[in-house]
């Protein structure tokens, strides 16, 4: 089985979502005063490579932890955003749209990923268009995937994105990484979030696998 990681490491110093806290990760125990080692983790929900789930926009909406495990697995394919232009629109799928439409997760590779821990990493990024939202919706996806910090751009308070995919129904997976590595075949998709009590969103370990 080959096994392909998508997930940005969670560390001290790390790119956050502007004017979230940078993660704690500090020794609570050691080898040399209590014979073993653990490490107290202190994170917002949305840090690092995570998920959104509905309930982090809208107050009834689910939370992951209501959520049934197999709405964070299935098959995907990576969408090659090369050269696309800050809106993504429905021609980057033209290529790839059979598969596409047969996918239960779409990941958008726009290779946004190089510029992690560098300021430009929050600027200008691609964020999908008001087609492909749409196209998202009308298939019956699982969820959707991208290798930016957002949906939405950095400073758009009202995340009208976020607002119709969360929605919908959709959870989203923000801060992939890796992406070039999965090809452009269908493969088995795993995102599976930090399992805690109404959890508008969690970090996740996400990876590809071919069986």
């Amino acid at each position: 089985m080959r096994v392909v990681d998508f997930t940005h490491i969670l560390r001290r110093e790390m790119p956050v979502y502007p004017g979230t806290p940078l993660p704690e990760l500090t020794t609570a125990s050691t080898w040399e005063r209590d014979g073993f080692h653990e490490t107290r983790l202190a994170l917002h929900s949305h840090t690092g490579t995570h998920m959104d789930a509905p309930a982090h926009l809208f107050p009834a909406g689910a939370t992951l932890d209501a959520l049934p495990p197999e709405q964070f697995a299935g098959t995907a394919l990576v969408v090659s955003c090369a050269g696309a232009g800050a809106v993504l629109h429905m021609d980057v799928l033209a290529p790839v749209r059979d598969a596409a439409d047969r996918a239960d997760f779409l990941l958008f590779h726009t290779g946004w990923d190089r510029l992690w821990g560098q300021a430009a990493y929050f600027e200008g990024y691609p964020v999908p268009g008001a087609d492909v939202v749409d196209y998202l919706l009308a298939s019956g996806k699982k969820g959707v995937g991208l290798d930016t910090v957002s949906v939405d751009p950095v400073g758009d308070g009202a995340l009208p994105i976020h607002r119709r995919l969360l929605g919908g129904g959709l959870v989203i997976v923000e801060n992939l990484t890796n992406l070039a590595a999965a090809g452009g075949e269908p493969f088995t998709f795993c995102a599976l979030p930090l399992h805690y009590e109404k959890a508008d969103g969690a970090p996740v370990r996400a990876v590809g696998l071919w069986l």
